[in-house]
């Protein structure tokens, strides 16, 4: 019986250090996955709240995961410097790597989008494309004085210096795309010594295998090794609502929605209590204003185009012999031109958007006020009112100061008059005073009363 108990004890022991080895195995493959992951994001337009917003939240997703790497891929005009400055900030904060890509072939990352490259842990780009022109331009699109222009520089200028001598980039040339608005290619900013990038690459699988075993250093000094081989991707997407803010920033949709918002307004003035017009109007105004404290907006320009809009509205009541319909269209078109200042050109709006949008709604603006005063001209036909200068017979035979019969409108009223009135004369309303008409006799045939 000893034997038998010893053996079983010794059973029940091998099965129990089995199963906690199998549990160990188990936990250790749960807590070190053998395929990394590298989350992928991708910014293509300007830089302004709603791409800063997406950008933090993508580099947040990303260290709560654990990944790898976070690969940004950035195609950008530029954009807002304050903007700029809240992703680098979480760029640098982040515990994931974070590598910014300029591509695909022909693409560019010019102005915020140069300090952003600059920022990265590793900062790459495809062939065929070109960064910098990173001098700072007044938000608003007006012209500031020389001082200022020198004060906006100077700060961006040293902003990027310290980035760039932190990644150990090259500072003269970095602050030469601020001061004198430099744009280098990717080989001039690979060749560089010392270089403004890490690496060139044709796409994110290339980029993915040049990351492989990299020493990267952290900005706080820390050095990090990538393991990117094989890894597998996440793409971290904009969600709805950021995808349609960002899509109210385009230049083009603003103006539309700014005339839109005008139009919409005019038209409920001129029709108060059509509620749709008014409500429409202002929705669409309140959403171009949004997008104008992204876009280099003109304050000359708006107020042209609302002058435009007053002046074809005068149009109407005053004869001016088209003079102000034709001042209102050219205030249009000019307000519409100097709209959106910048030199870019994707941050300016056509002339093949301009002009037909502009002759559009002076044409629309045009046509609702000439409904709207030729509505207001029109004779009463219900009422008091409506009663004047209407014509009646008299039903009966009275003098002045007498109170008589007068048929009209298929009614029967009282009637008073100056002059004597015979039954059937056809006689003319001239005053109306609650149930008594004054009527006078009309110049018109005899009829015979009903």
């Amino acid at each position: 019986m000893r034997g038998a108990s010893g053996r079983l004890a010794w059973a029940l022991t091998a099965i129990a250090v089995a199963w906690q080895w199998g549990v160990t195995a188990r936990a250790d493959q749960t807590s070190s996955p053998t395929v990394p992951v590298a989350y992928l994001a991708e910014v293509d337009g300007i830089i302004h709240p709603v791409s800063a917003e997406y950008l933090r939240g993508a580099i947040a997703e990303a260290d709560a995961a654990g990944a790898a790497v976070l690969i940004v891929t950035l195609r950008t005009p530029g954009g807002l410097v304050d903007s700029t400055r809240d992703i680098n900030t979480a760029i640098i904060a982040a515990r994931t790597p974070v590598v910014v890509f300029v591509g695909p072939s022909g693409s560019r990352a010019a102005s915020a989008g140069f300090l952003i490259t600059i920022a990265a842990d590793v900062a790459a780009m495809a062939p065929g494309t070109h960064i910098g022109a990173a001098h700072p331009v007044s938000g608003d699109g007006q012209q500031v004085d020389e001082v200022m222009a020198k004060k906006m520089a100077s700060d961006v200028a040293g902003y990027a210096r310290t980035i760039a001598a932190q990644r150990k980039r090259n500072v003269d040339l970095v602050e030469q795309a601020v001061t004198e608005s430099r744009t280098y290619t990717d080989q001039e900013a690979l060749g560089a010594k010392p270089p403004l990038i890490d690496l060139v690459a044709n796409d994110v699988p290339d980029l993915l295998a040049k990351l492989d075993g990299r020493s990267v250093t952290r900005f706080d000094g820390r050095a990090v090794t990538l393991r990117t081989a094989g890894a597998a991707t996440h793409m971290v997407r904009m969600t709805w609502a950021q995808q349609t803010l960002s899509a109210l920033a385009h230049p083009q949709i603003a103006y539309l929605l700014l005339m839109l918002g005008t139009l919409g307004l005019t038209v409920e003035l001129w029709s108060p209590g059509a509620v749709l017009p008014g409500v429409a109007g202002g929705i669409c105004l309140l959403l171009a204003f949004f997008a104008f404290q992204v876009l280099p907006v003109s304050a000359a320009g708006i107020l042209l185009i609302l002058f435009g809009m007053v002046l074809l509205i005068l149009e109407v009541k005053v004869t001016s012999y088209g003079v102000l319909a034709t001042g209102g269209l050219i205030s249009l078109l000019l307000g519409s031109m100097m709209l959106i200042d910048s030199p870019l050109p994707e941050l300016r709006v056509g002339l093949r958007l301009i002009v037909p949008l502009s002759v559009a709604v002076a044409g629309i603006v045009f046509f609702l006020v000439r409904l709207a005063v030729r509505s207001q001209r029109t004779r009463p036909i219900t009422g008091a009112a409506g009663l004047l200068a209407e014509t009646g017979v008299a039903l009966g035979t009275f003098g002045p100061g007498d109170v008589g019969r007068v048929q009209t409108h298929g009614e029967i009223w009282s009637a008073v008059a100056d002059v004597p009135i015979h039954a059937g004369d056809t006689v003319r309303i001239v005053a109306v005073n609650g149930l008594l008409l004054t009527v006078a006799s009309a110049p018109q045939p005899r009829a015979e009363p009903s």
